[in-house]
């Protein structure tokens, strides 16, 4: 449970479930939605099992990540390694199996470009979050061509939504954990110099981008008028909240802007189902 940051891998997985049942033409069913839910953790759960061993050091440092597996030495780095290897392999079949060789192989790219490319690059330099934002997001992408084997245009916009909600979000955790972070080496704020205005505004500046990409499913026809108010409103409590962490400079506003983001998600992706089941 550790090993694969379960928390953070159902949420995850959560936007490529709902985003399948969001295709055209899909309707639910029990056996496909079990079956892409365990896929999809298996593919999140090995990403974040190589997270894991990379940054096993610097987990041992911080505090809040000093219990994880095996930076506390509980697993092994092989036996890790070994989880990570077959609960990957296994759910890309999983995947390219019962729904497409489309879905399944954005999933084994989202694998890498998350356990490869934005871990150590974490070290590197803060641009590792923009990285970082799309196999973030691609969960999203995964669900919606998973439903419909096409890279079209809804999934795009899902995608959107799911990619400019990251920066925010993790720049308030970042925020919140900055000395944790810094004592590990990690450069994830926008500013070099930690939690300081310009950091703010790219919070607020990234807000206002979840504002359009948050309208794109209305004006595509993806949506109605109903999930068309409640993102708009979340869209705005969020540009408000970043505002607030501009204003205020402080670790209690960031906390703000981090639990805000937790229930932005579900409430924009929950608005747009409804909107589907009740034939708008």
């Amino acid at each position: 449970m550790t090993l694969i940051k379960f928390t953070l891998s159902f949420t995850v997985v959560f936007s490529a479930v709902i985003s399948y049942l969001l295709a055209p033409g899909i309707t639910f069913n029990i056996v496909s939605v079990l079956l892409l839910l365990i896929g999809g953790m298996l593919i999140t759960g090995s990403a974040n099992a190589i997270n894991q061993i990379a940054e096993k050091d610097t987990d041992g440092m911080m505090k809040r990540t000093a219990k994880r597996p095996v930076a506390s030495g509980k697993m092994s780095v092989s036996e890790a390694s070994a989880f990570a290897a077959v609960a990957g392999a296994l759910g890309v079949y999983i995947i390219g199996a019962w729904f497409n060789w489309t879905a399944a192989m954005i999933g084994l790219f989202s694998l890498f470009l998350y356990g490869f490319v934005y871990t150590p690059l974490k070290k590197v330099h803060s641009v590792s979050v923009l990285v970082g934002a799309v196999p973030g997001a691609l969960p999203c992408l995964i669900g919606w061509v998973a439903g419909t084997d096409s890279l079209s245009v809804g999934g795009w916009a899902l995608f959107a939504i799911q990619f400019f909600w990251q920066f925010p979000h993790f720049w308030a955790i970042a925020w919140v954990a900055h000395n944790d972070y810094s004592r590990a080496g990690f450069k994830l704020m926008p500013s070099d110099a930690g939690p300081t205005r310009y950091s703010a505004i790219q919070a607020v500046i990234y807000s206002l981008l979840m504002v359009p990409a948050g309208l794109v499913p209305y004006f595509i026809g993806m949506s109605g008028q109903v999930s068309l108010v409640i993102i708009l409103l979340a869209n705005l409590f969020m540009v408000w909240q970043s505002i607030r962490l501009y204003r205020e400079m402080s670790v209690p506003a960031a906390r703000r802007v981090m639990f805000s983001s937790y229930i932005y998600l579900p409430i924009v992706l929950l608005s747009l189902l409804a909107d589907k089941v009740a034939g708008v």
